[in-house]
């Protein structure tokens, strides 16, 4: 098998919209069959300040992706950083947003993992209790056991926060891992291993503590979203006046939360949940930039618009605030009971699963009014 051959496979197991032969259905039935072979790629060309493509880095235009004419490394958090924005959360960002809890009320805003529920693509949950019980009975006093048995993508299914090590773009020659470039420039060649990535794993990054600000699309909007159906920065501006809170009170290291409407499906119309979403495009993710946050998230499993209004980028969003600028980001919340007692700005409270060398992680965020 040749080098270019071998580079195509490699680069089709990727998520980064080299999507694999058994997704593209889902892509297909959201709108982004044309997509599917797209690089991800950020549509805000030339308006953020990245350096430019070195001599070493420049390629013809038609083998450039669609957008990315800049090199956004070094990170501003230093060339060997690999935490992103997580570097926000420091000891004063904490202070800051401890202020902001008023009646120590605690909300689980993660879904239950459980086969059943939506996954993207190929993606399996399947737990296992082996044994029945597992182990014993020990000692005199009969002592017995369960373990669990879990096979899944542990970090990309059901509630989900994605690393920086899960999102990268091919710039270059196809399979040229040299140039597949993710967070603050790391290439796949240096960080690519079948027993966890070597740089960005979620041990990496750390702990966020910081305050939320939920948008509730669906007070804005009358009812659900649908998919495809764009968030822009004058809607976000709009749900912001709309709920009594100033744009100006969104501080750099703050999260920022979509209430879509589009969790209603889970679990009760999987296939529709799964065909697309309602969510941020690239408008909105000049917002998010500019504003400087650590995190976006939402009711989604994407966060972003799927299908992206230019039919010819994937996951674009994915590819603008992770891999250029390190922003994280939460995916499949759930805000039902937030909404429900009008608690719309709140400390965030997550540690992403110090699993070292995952892409991403699993576990339970927790909201704090």
């Amino acid at each position: 098998m040749d080098d270019d051959v071998r580079g195509q496979e490699q680069q089709q197991e990727q998520k980064g919209g080299m999507v694999e032969t058994d997704r593209r259905t889902l892509l297909r039935t959201a709108g982004l069959a044309g997509a599917a072979g797209a690089a991800f790629a950020g549509a805000m060309h030339g308006k953020f300040s990245l350096a430019p493509v070195t001599a070493a880095q420049a390629q013809t235009a038609t083998s450039m992706p669609k957008g990315v004419d800049k090199a956004w490394w070094p990170s501003k958090w230093g060339k060997d950083d690999e935490a992103g924005a997580s570097n926000h959360i420091t000891p004063a960002k904490v202070l800051d947003a401890a202020k902001w809890i008023k009646d120590g009320k605690i909300y689980k805003i993660g879904r239950v993992y459980e086969q059943g529920m939506p996954l993207f693509g190929a993606r399996a949950f399947s737990l296992r209790i082996p044994g029945g019980p597992t182990g014993g009975p020990f000692g005199d006093n009969k002592l017995v056991y369960h373990d669990e048995f879990l096979a899944t993508e542990i970090g990309q299914t059901g509630t989900q926060f994605d690393g920086l090590g899960h999102i990268g773009i091919q710039m270059g020659k196809d399979g040229d891992k040299s140039e597949m470039r993710f967070y603050n420039g790391f290439t796949s060649q240096e960080i690519s291993d079948a027993y966890g990535l070597k740089k960005l794993g979620t041990e990496k990054l750390k702990p966020l503590f910081t305050r939320a600000h939920l948008i509730d699309m669906v007070g804005l909007k009358g009812g659900m979203m649908d998919a495809g159906q764009e968030i822009t920065s004058a809607d976000i501006k709009a749900a912001l006046q709309k709920q009594n809170i100033a744009e100006s009170d969104v501080k750099p290291g703050d999260a920022i939360m979509f209430h879509t409407g589009w969790g209603s499906l889970w679990m009760k119309n999987n296939d529709r949940y799964n065909s697309g979403e309602p969510g941020i495009g690239l408008d909105a993710a000049k917002w998010v930039i500019e504003k400087d946050l650590a995190l976006t998230a939402a009711d989604t499993w994407a966060v972003e618009v799927v299908p992206n209004p230019d039919k010819s980028l994937a996951f674009a969003v994915h590819s603008e605030l992770q891999t250029k600028h390190g922003i994280l980001n939460h995916e499949n919340l759930i805000f039902d009971e937030l909404i429900a007692d009008r608690k719309y700005q709140f400390v965030y409270c997550f540690t992403p699963a110090p699993i070292k060398g995952a892409t991403g992680s699993n576990g339970c965020p927790i909201a704090i009014t």
